[in-house]
């Protein structure tokens, strides 16, 4: 029996099988989650149904949503309260800027509309899902999970307008804690160091970040969905009770060097 078994849980984000949320979903359903997702457009679907079909879940349980409209958002609730009467865990694994936004200097690209798409998609995503889980989170002692990343907190080439975004992400999710926390529910995030996904392959110079991270971490390599997936499961468990609040860094150690050592 695996320390999710009885555990309901919702993933958003799935757009691949190399998303983080992919890694999630796997560590999940090794621990005895039972899993619902949702996909963003009917391109993703079948990638979605794949992943739930593999990891012998419901199919029926997966829902179209474009987190940016508040009435899908609704719909992704209101058609699984039909089939689950409770839920314990929300995983928010979503980001987006569009494509001018992450490439070269920061006062160049960014744009207002750039900016409030950003945000909008990367961060009130979150606020918004939780606004719609809470129904059925009520009188359980839930776990929300937001997926962020160092350049929330530090300068990285090229992420710009995304570094701001998961600033704000990082935010909602202390004030979310704060907010939710005396009913129970536990508000988290992490760090993942970059990894090769469909959203990543949109940002400048990615492969460079990459190699970077490789050379920078104490471990001198980077990180697995697998191994990201691994930690959001203990997050969202029960062994995590007294966690609320926190950004975990799950990146091989990169985020407490301030330079890398020169090998040769």
């Amino acid at each position: 029996m695996g320390f999710l078994s009885g555990k309901r849980a919702l993933i958003v984000g799935v757009a691949s099988d190399r998303s983080i949320a992919t890694g999630i979903a796997a560590a999940f359903a090794r621990e005895g989650a039972e899993i619902a997702f949702t996909y963003q457009n009917e391109k993703l679907q079948s990638r979605v149904l794949k992943l739930a079909n593999r990891l012998e879940q419901n199919a029926d349980l997966c829902f179209p949503c474009d987190v940016s409209d508040d009435d899908e958002i609704e719909a992704v609730f209101t058609e699984l309260a039909k089939s689950w009467d409770s839920l314990d865990i929300l995983v928010h694994s979503v980001g987006f800027a569009p494509r001018e936004q992450l490439e070269g200097g920061f006062a160049a690209a960014v744009t207002r509309e750039g900016f409030k798409i950003a945000h909008d998609i990367s961060s009130y995503s979150l606020a918004a899902l939780t606004k719609g889980a809470l129904p059925m989170m009520q009188g359980r002692d839930a776990a929300i999970l937001a997926m962020t990343y160092n350049a929330a907190v530090q300068v990285v080439p090229n992420y710009n307008v995304m570094g701001l975004a998961k600033a704000s992400l990082e935010a909602c999710v202390r004030f979310l804690a704060a907010d939710l926390g005396a009913q129970g529910i536990r508000v988290n995030a992490i760090s993942a160091g970059p990894v090769k996904t469909l959203a990543a392959a949109g940002i400048g110079g990615f492969r460079k970040m990459l190699k970077y991270a490789q050379k920078a971490s104490p471990l001198r390599r980077t990180v697995t969905i697998a191994e990201i997936g691994n930690v959001a499961a203990f997050l969202c468990s029960d062994l995590a009770s007294g966690i609320t609040g926190e950004t975990t860094f799950v990146d091989a150690g990169a985020n407490i060097m301030a330079m890398t050592f020169d090998e040769d």
